[in-house]
């Protein structure tokens, strides 16, 4: 007993000296409770919508306060062309788009049916869902009432025809697996470089490198290129799996993903190296890469869409690289848009790469910590 009481006070002892450890155990699980507490959401509300009326009447209002009324669609901008909305949806920046005829008023006055399309962004499939059963629920009411109001009307006044682009069968497989891809590389990147750089230096084999002439820069270079290919083999790995297996469509180029893809290595790579100079030991590095990984499953837009976070969850999000590359994946993959359609996600990974690998070499002192 009295051994075992020895090794207990050891390592009491251990822990405290080792207060970031420490800090660690208790702080992030609380942290992570409160964080994902407010942002895990499945009902998608606020739904970002552009609108292209051609009618301009009453009627056209009319249903679009009914649709905004529910919650779920959210006027975000107003197109003057059919090309406008396909741009909105194709660029991200609405996820879905409502189009009026001309004739919208007329036909309903003369007691015919009223057709309006209803675009959905399929690739993210929990905001297709809502947005198509929201939209089909608001013109069955709205129908419903004028039948009831006008005894002699037969043919249903609204007609929505939801259209959903991009994944039209609502395949789990297609709007998955490119996210998955982004979580593979994230965890590669981040968890396995922190962790073996700090297990060379718990081991001493830095010290030769220590003591050559090797500039801080070029060693970590010497530390990056390695991973930036293993990076692009498990790239290669999963698209071939994702294409042969569960038959995703790659609609876009693939020079541009994997063009594009090197500022999303090169960003989890700053952030793993930034990492492994803070941390002390494997298991600081490992709780560290922890606490990087689960935000980026839930906050990233992976598994939750982020339309349906609270809007400081969302900024919070923005400070992860997977949540600008998803956007990168499943545009080009599902999409098939180009480079002009990801200009600011691109600039985005840019920025994580050049601020972090800069904050990394700054920090790496060329001694043995």
């Amino acid at each position: 007993m009295s051994r075992i009481l020895a090794i207990l006070k050891k390592e009491f002892l251990q822990m405290k000296r080792d207060r970031l450890t420490l800090g660690m155990i208790f702080m992030l699980p609380l942290v992570q409770l409160l964080l994902f507490g407010f942002a895990i959401q499945t009902e998608v509300k606020h739904i970002p919508t552009v609108v292209f009326d051609q009618s301009l009447s009453y009627a056209s209002r009319d249903m679009l306060d009914s649709l905004t009324a529910s919650g779920y669609f959210e006027i975000s901008a107003a197109a003057g062309s059919y090309d406008e909305v396909t741009e909105a949806i194709d660029s991200g920046r609405a996820k879905a788009g409502i189009i009026f005829p001309p004739d919208f008023a007329e036909k309903l006055k003369r007691g015919e049916t009223a057709p309006l399309q209803v675009l959905v962004d399929a690739s993210d499939s929990m905001v297709s869902a809502s947005a198509i059963a929201t939209a089909n629920s608001v013109g069955l009411l709205k129908s419903q009432k004028i039948i009831a109001q006008k005894a002699r009307v037969t043919d249903i006044p609204y007609d929505i025809r939801v259209r959903p682009w991009y994944n039209p069968d609502g395949i789990t497989a297609f709007y998955m697996v490119p996210a998955i891809l982004g979580i593979i590389v994230t965890m590669t990147m981040v968890m396995m470089t922190s962790m073996a750089i700090v297990r060379e230096r718990e081991r001493g084999t830095l010290e030769q490198l220590m003591v050559t002439p090797v500039k801080s820069y070029e060693l970590m270079i010497g530390k990056i290129i390695p991973y930036i290919a293993l990076g692009y083999v498990q790239i290669t790995v999963a698209l071939l799996v994702g294409t042969l297996v569960f038959h995703v469509p790659v609609r876009g180029s693939l020079l541009e993903l994997y063009l594009l893809t090197l500022f999303f290595i090169t960003a989890s790579l700053g952030l793993g190296i930034m990492i492994s100079n803070i941390a002390k030991n494997q298991m600081q590095a490992f709780q560290m890469s922890f606490f990087v990984l689960l935000p980026s499953i839930l906050l990233s837009g992976f598994m939750f869409p982020r339309e349906a976070m609270p809007v400081v969850i969302q900024y919070i999000g923005n400070l992860i690289p997977l949540t600008f590359y998803l956007t990168i994946i499943r545009g080009i993959v599902l999409k098939g848009i180009g480079f002009q359609y990801l200009i600011p996600q691109v600039v985005a990974l840019l920025v994580f790469s050049v601020v972090l690998i800069a904050l990394s070499i700054a920090k790496f002192k060329k001694k043995i910590a």
